[in-house]
């Protein structure tokens, strides 16, 4: 993939005020979406991720939510976005933040900060779920219309918006997507009303790094939602230790039955992974709808 180097330049040189020389770049792991890079620098060194002809918005979305997970007081790190461009005619998108220091090993605390972390991050609220923009889960998009109850936003923005795509795409039978759409509306016999919330959004353990030894919380797809949607995410692929969920709970509390609720959070990543992936995330989606609605 071509390195646009003179437009991160120029977008580099008009963030920080003085003309910027790329000295090297070292490849990174950036996903299935992105190119990724450690850049040194004459201002010093940065990470960038950048795509030819990424979704419209991706990074300018992914620039806001990062911005309101660093302004939300956690103890948390996120990395400090310097300069984005989203992609136009003939130029790529990209994203370029500040580079995450992973040298040192995890504090011994890690798992416990990462759980207190959050809960200070969900303690970040508004009147209203949803979020400023919409944005995007991997390359689906994401809709965040300001939504009065968690019951409505849920149903129609998450569920019900996998459920359109999938069915429109071919993913999923009219037979499955029925069961899906019967799912959604009965979904006020299980779910529970909480104050909105601002989430990551996508935290599966790959979007959890460390920064001089502190949890650290990348590629986030934001919104203000329900906490147990965050728990879902994370307990849908594991890797989140016991000590970090129950440090999580002694700071935020947590509903005696949100186990229970886990499927109908999970099943909004499964269904996207199916919109993304196919394969095996159909089968795994409908095992969850038929657990509720048979």
């Amino acid at each position: 993939m071509t390195f646009p180097e003179a437009q991160i330049r120029t977008a580099l040189a008009e963030a920080l005020g003085t003309d910027v020389q790329v000295r090297n770049r070292t490849s990174l792991a950036g996903g299935d979406i992105n190119h990724a890079a450690r850049l040194d620098t004459s201002a010093g060194p940065v990470f960038i991720k950048w795509h030819l002809q990424p979704p419209p918005g991706m990074f300018s979305a992914e620039a806001k939510g990062l911005t309101a997970l660093a302004t939300s007081a956690t103890g948390l790190v996120v990395p400090r976005v310097i300069a984005w461009q989203d992609s136009g005619a003939a130029e790529p998108g990209f994203l370029i933040t500040e580079l995450l220091d992973d040298s040192a090993p995890p504090a011994a605390d890690f798992d416990e900060a990462l759980g207190v972390g959050l809960a200070e991050l969900h303690q970040t609220t508004r009147s209203t779920f949803g979020f400023e923009s919409d944005n995007y889960i991997g390359t689906t998009p994401q809709p965040n219309p300001s939504t009065a109850t968690w019951l409505a936003f849920y149903r129609e923005h998450r569920l019900g918006h996998q459920t359109r795509i999938a069915r429109d795409e071919g993913r999923l039978s009219e037979a499955e997507a029925a069961a899906c759409d019967r799912l959604c509306d009965r979904l006020d016999e299980w779910i529970t009303e909480a104050p909105p919330a601002l989430i990551h959004g996508d935290l599966w353990s790959g979007n959890l790094l460390r920064h001089c030894g502190r949890p650290a919380l990348i590629d986030p797809a934001a919104y203000y939602g329900h906490p147990e949607a965050e728990l879902g995410m994370m307990t849908l692929f594991g890797g989140f230790s016991a000590r970090t969920f129950d440090a999580y709970e002694t700071r935020a509390g947590l509903d005696p039955q949100w186990r229970q609720r886990l499927p109908l959070y999970q099943l909004y990543h499964l269904l996207n992974h199916a919109n993304l992936f196919g394969g095996g995330y159909v089968g795994q989606s409908m095992r969850v709808v038929r657990r509720y609605v048979g």
